[in-house]
């Protein structure tokens, strides 16, 4: 069977990239880094936005990212069915750039956070999610100041209308209230996908959350629902 092809971005202010590297690289797949400004691809299956601060976040998180050359090949690779992840900064920038609907905005306690975080799983019918169960409860680590999720009213009922809402944040019985969440996301939104299915957007840390030596695994089901979905068409 071919390895999958992993292509991580890295942009000045990034810090995930090599955890968003190493994770697909230990589970026996290929992976190789490209720089912001290159403009071009490496012949990826899929392409993970890391989190970080891209550009030190100056002007808003993501704004000057959408600039890089490299973001042009990232939307043609996305508008073509390509596997896009963002995670965190990644989101920002996946927003800021077109590929998804609305906006992250600074937390509701106007704070940066570190913790682990429920996650209710709301939708399993992407190639990410394909190996949870739904409503499965996850428990997934967050670090972010502008994490809130912001959408319109018309926005928002469309993300539902066509369940491209994948993550809300809940606590550990699976309950989304205000109580469980974290930074102030409307309708307790923690990720999302296109219309299209094939991009994903999320605050949470997957790669964090993925291998024995830390407190949670349950990120590993993330990658292995991703594996799956692009040997299925391989």
């Amino acid at each position: 069977m071919s390895k999958i092809r992993f292509n991580v971005l890295t942009f000045p202010g990034s810090n995930c990239d090599h955890d968003s590297y190493w994770i697909p690289t230990i589970r026996g797949n290929n992976a190789e880094f490209i720089w912001h400004k290159d403009s071009y691809l490496k012949d990826p299956d899929v392409i993970i936005i890391p989190g970080g601060f891209s550009y030190g976040d100056y002007l808003r998180c993501g704004a000057i990212a959408k600039f890089s050359p490299i973001m042009q090949e990232v939307i043609k690779f996305a508008n073509k069915g390509g596997l896009v992840i963002g995670i965190c900064n990644g989101f920002q920038i996946l927003t800021e750039s077109g590929l998804l609907p609305g906006a992250l905005m600074m937390n509701k306690h106007l704070q940066f956070i570190c913790k682990h975080q429920y996650i209710s799983v709301e939708s399993t019918d992407t190639p990410f999610t394909n190996l949870y169960e739904k409503k499965q409860v996850i428990d997934i680590p967050i670090a972010h100041k502008e994490g809130s999720y912001y959408i319109d009213n018309e926005g928002l009922k469309s993300l539902q209308d066509n369940d491209q809402i994948v993550f809300r944040y809940c606590n550990e019985h699976g309950q989304i209230d205000l109580e469980a969440n974290p930074n102030g996301a409307i309708d307790n939104i923690a990720g999302i996908v296109n219309q299209k299915r094939n991009v994903l957007g999320m605050m949470p840390h997957p790669e964090r959350a993925s291998e024995s030596i830390v407190s949670s695994q349950d990120g590993k089901t993330l990658f292995a629902s991703i594996e799956k979905w692009v040997k299925e068409r391989l």
